[in-house]
């Protein structure tokens, strides 16, 4: 006979939750230190990047530089809030994960693969941060 420990699932479940509060933290940072340098790059050598003169949302790479460098920042800021598990943090991760998306979407003809990575890495985060419940975190 063996005897089961009745709190052993919800431990699991938690750690489950831990470990994706985690995931999603160090995500929302990488990708936030990766627009920072993104932005940076675009604001300080405009040729790094590809130029397409018929782009439906043209905006001088500069401009490009100053958004992504921007919502770098705030990712950073809010990966540290994610930290701490707190629930602000969480709703602000994924909201900045989606301007991340929207962002990268549409500058998607200047850098194409790197804005499909950061597209894919945003998505993780989102998932990570939203398929746990609060009350196992």
């Amino acid at each position: 006979m063996t005897a089961t420990h009745p709190t052993h699932g919800h431990t699991a479940h938690r750690g489950f939750a831990v470990g994706l509060m985690a995931f999603g933290a160090v995500m929302l940072m990488v990708a936030g230190i990766l627009g920072i340098l993104r932005g940076i790059s675009a604001i300080a050598e405009d040729n790094v990047f590809l130029s397409t003169p018929n782009y439906v949302f043209a905006f001088d790479l500069t401009g490009w530089g100053w958004i992504h460098l921007s919502l770098g920042v705030v990712a950073v800021i809010v990966s540290m809030g994610l930290f701490q598990a707190s629930t602000w943090a969480r709703v602000a991760g994924v909201g900045i994960a989606g301007l991340v998306i929207i962002a990268n979407f549409l500058s998607l003809p200047s850098y194409p693969v790197w804005s499909v990575v950061m597209i894919a890495i945003s998505g993780f985060i989102i998932w990570a941060l939203c398929v746990v419940r609060r009350d196992r975190v």
